[in-house]
């Protein structure tokens, strides 16, 4: 895989994952997916990237022929049910998963500080804390894209975010996601997620 491929391919995955992620999916989303249009690779990448791409897969072929309004119906209610509540099983926020920090505590103010250490600020219209996973999701795909733009200081960022931030949490939060979910699609969010930190991880590693 060439480099702008294996960008566009890295950012894809980001991209899948903001918007399963950031708020109730909308129906076009649900449509894209049901149309075929996210393609899944048939190659092995990671164990969870296989594993979420094999959930996809099955999600898309058991909602085969239906309605994608009434699709999108059943997303929306998961989503809800799971991530807003109104007691939610899953708290997708890193503060609330660290061992070492208060939910919501000084924990959120050190992820604050690696955005502002690159530069970046989080997008107004996420409706969340900013240590919510969508959010640290955005701050991912914007090094990915400085990277593909030469800045070679963002693998840096990158390689420090995802050990001191990302992958200290990803653990509980995809395990919970797994055990609370009723649907296919967040078991593959939950293994796409762990398996494209799994990667990332890799990848900056070689890199620097």
């Amino acid at each position: 895989m060439d480099d702008d491929a294996l960008y566009a391919s890295r950012l894809e995955l980001v991209d899948f994952l903001i918007e399963a992620l950031h708020d109730v999916p909308d129906e076009a989303f649900v449509e894209r997916l049901l149309s075929g249009e996210f393609r899944t690779p048939e190659g092995e990448v990671n164990e969870p990237l296989d594993h979420g791409f094999a959930e996809l897969r099955a999600f898309v072929a058991e909602n085969e022929g239906r309605d994608p309004g009434a699709v999108h119906d059943d997303v929306e209610r998961e989503y809800t049910r799971v991530f807003v509540g109104p007691r939610p099983p899953v708290v997708a926020h890193e503060t609330y998963y660290r061992d070492d920090t208060d939910f919501m505590g000084e924990g959120l103010a050190d992820v604050e500080a690696s955005y502002g250490a690159a530069g970046w600020s989080p997008p107004e219209d996420y409706p969340e804390e900013n240590d919510f996973v969508a959010v640290e999701l955005a701050f991912l795909r914007h090094l990915i894209d400085r990277q593909r733009a030469g800045a070679e200081e963002a693998v840096g960022f990158e390689r420090v975010f995802l050990e001191e931030h990302a992958l200290r949490w990803v653990e509980p939060f995809t395990t919970e996601l797994r055990e609370q979910t009723d649907s296919r699609l967040y078991v593959a969010v939950a293994g796409i997620y762990e398996g494209l930190l799994a990667f990332e991880d890799e990848l900056v590693a070689q890199l620097g």
